[in-house]
């Protein structure tokens, strides 16, 4: 199952790699028969075209219809913001934390004073 898939995929990404390359390539295989038939300057010898001017033509038609084919998406559809998904209230979860205590009979200064010395003047 999991060789059908990456072939697969391997299949679809190569046809979307060789999609803009394919009126070349018809070109080149088929360049007689474009210069005789479907040249579009067939009547004027001397631009020595050989059918460049309908691979000219159909790339350009390629490019346009690749334009056509990009989706556009109208960004008023998908507003860009804050939502408000949860409104939590921080100032009581703050009161809680703080009400509980491992040593209830410590005070901030006891923990601050050994570690916040002023420093020495030495002169």
């Amino acid at each position: 199952m999991k060789k059908i898939l990456t072939y697969t995929f391997i299949l679809l990404y190569l046809t979307a790699m060789v999609k803009p390359v394919l009126p070349v390539l018809e070109y080149v295989l088929n360049q007689d028969y474009i210069a005789e038939v479907l040249c579009i300057n067939k009547d004027k010898p001397m631009l020595n075209c050989d059918g460049k001017c309908y691979l000219a033509q159909m790339i350009k038609e390629q490019q346009e219809k690749d334009q056509q084919d990009i989706p556009s998406a109208d960004l008023r559809e998908y507003p860009i913001g804050f939502v408000n998904i949860l409104d939590v209230d921080f100032e009581s979860v703050l009161i809680k934390t703080a009400l509980v205590s491992m040593h209830p009979n410590l005070n901030e200064q006891q923990f601050i004073s050994p570690v916040f010395r002023p420093p020495n003047f030495i002169s």
